[in-house]
């Protein structure tokens, strides 16, 4: 198979060593896979873990930060390919332009707010690319039981919710995007 890119969106704030550990671990396994990680370019908590671990195991790098946080000393200077932009609107288009699937960790409001964008986008049929919710501490579960409800009350439906493959397993996550991204990555 070919090379796949894999864009993760995690936090950027955290210390929680298990948060910290379940993105070393993505880092690893995408390495070892021989694919290429996206992520959010920066150098700490998750998204450091996350890089540094996906470095160590062979993959190729791309962080995508807005030029306001290398300002403030956070970028991921190690990367293979570090892309500075000017907004995050820019940051967010060119990580989803360079990534054949997406893959949510557990995160704040900016990582809520980036995966429902590419959920949203990959529903209404903007593009076909696997967005997968890797969740093995349930960090997300207040959300999805919200989620559920809104399903109940026909504020969203059946397909919208069946477009994101929910998982708590680092192996399971990856194989759904290989899976679902087929032979040559799946770029729209």
């Amino acid at each position: 198979m070919a090379s796949l890119s894999i864009c993760v969106y995690c936090a950027s704030g955290t210390d929680d060593r298990e948060c910290l550990d379940l993105a070393a671990a993505l880092g690893t396994e995408i390495g070892r896979r021989g694919w290429q990680l996206v992520s959010g370019g920066g150098n700490v908590s998750m998204m450091g873990a996350l890089a540094d671990a996906a470095r160590a195991a062979g993959a190729h790098t791309v962080g995508v930060i807005p030029k306001q946080l290398v300002h403030r000393e956070v970028a991921d200077t190690l990367a293979d390919e570090l892309v500075v932009t000017d907004t995050m609107r820019q940051r967010k288009q060119i990580m989803e332009d360079r990534a054949d699937a997406f893959i949510t960790l557990p995160g704040g409001i900016g990582t809520l707010e980036e995966l429902f964008e590419t959920w949203t986008a990959g529903y209404l049929g903007m593009h076909a690319k696997p967005v997968v919710l890797l969740d093995p501490f349930e960090h997300y579960r207040g959300l999805l039981d919200w989620l559920d409800g809104l399903r109940e009350r026909r504020f969203v439906g059946d397909r919208a919710l069946q477009r994101l493959i929910r998982t708590s397993d680092v192996a399971t996550a990856l194989d759904a995007c290989a899976v679902a991204a087929g032979p040559g990555g799946n770029r729209e």
